[in-house]
């Protein structure tokens, strides 16, 4: 078979796994992005995540992850929901964890997708990721023409938006290589003009004061610099992402795992103040939130009051 074979192959798969879109570059070291990597480690935006600075050489060359890698495969796979929570004066959720943790879904779909390649090639030697890794994901994803990176440091795709999720799979086949896609952002300021915390300038996340790494990733206590600020982010902050421009085109995801409980979507702020340990553990099995934990989940209720 031909590499323009293969790529068929893989893309026509992908698509009927439920795959957003699928782009292919060819593995190597990310010179551009080392520079700006280095960097934002020095000035400490990282903040108590520490892993970040682990691994920094194999972040920016994926042929130390896989050994004689050739390809990086980058695909999304869209988690826009149809409904939200209704009340607006509940704690929120971030719309990446209304329903099963992706990590078990998309794994699940990568596999799949990487037994069909090597039934219809043969053997292939490589890896499957689902924020599993040091991959940088969004460089991957822009240099294979999925999108680009926009000044919320998010990926964006012209004609889909940014609610999706970024997996890839790093291999030993070659095939035909995409082309980066361009920047599209222009003058538009929106995301960093609407950011609670002020996290954000022009492409690049001051990430100790992102609401989604206070709610999620820090393990202390939310410093009180940001009582009054949370804008009721109780886990994950979506604001970013709901300003911008580009996600009016965003369209309702088709995966059945990712259905909230009803729960979620209709509990009151009465309801999630009195949620009891049981209740928590139904409303959030196999679910993102379950990280958190319950404690953590009510410390960050109070601190919101």
């Amino acid at each position: 078979m031909t590499k323009a074979r293969y790529t068929q192959l893989l893309k026509e798969e992908a698509q009927r796994l439920g795959f957003l879109s699928c782009g292919i570059s060819k593995a190597g070291f990310l010179e551009a992005e080392a520079p700006r990597l280095e960097q934002w480690l020095r000035d400490d935006r990282h903040g108590k995540m520490g892993y970040m600075a682990n691994h920094f050489d194999k972040r920016l060359d994926p042929t130390l992850l896989v050994p004689d890698a050739k390809s990086v495969i980058s695909l999304l796979f869209n988690y826009f929901p149809e409904a939200e929570q209704q009340d607006p004066e509940a704690p929120k959720f971030a719309k990446y964890a209304y329903g099963t943790d992706y990590h078990f879904v998309l794994k699940d779909k990568l596999k799949q997708l990487f037994q069909y390649l090597e039934e219809e090639i043969g053997t292939i030697n490589g890896r499957v990721f689902v924020d599993s890794a040091p991959v940088m994901e969004k460089a991957w994803a822009a240099k294979s023409g999925l999108g680009w990176v926009g000044k919320n440091t998010n990926l964006i795709a012209k004609s889909t938006g940014s609610f999706f999720f970024i997996t890839e799979i790093i291999c030993d086949l070659e095939f035909d290589y995409d082309g980066p896609a361009t920047d599209h952002c222009g003058s538009c300021t929106a995301c960093i003009d609407a950011c609670p915390t002020e996290a954000l300038t022009p492409y690049q996340i001051d990430a100790s004061k992102c609401i989604s790494y206070l709610t999620i990733e820090l393990k202390d206590e939310i410093p009180s610099e940001f009582q009054g600020k949370m804008n009721n982010w109780a886990f994950g902050c979506d604001v970013c992402q709901t300003v911008c421009p580009w996600n009016r085109f965003s369209q309702v995801h088709q995966e059945p795992a990712f259905q909230p409980k009803e729960e979620l979507l209709t509990y009151s702020a009465k309801d999630w103040e009195e949620i009891t340990r049981e209740t928590f553990d139904v409303i959030f099995k196999k679910s993102p939130v379950k990280r958190t934990g319950f404690d953590r989940l009510k410390q960050t209720f109070r601190f919101l009051r």
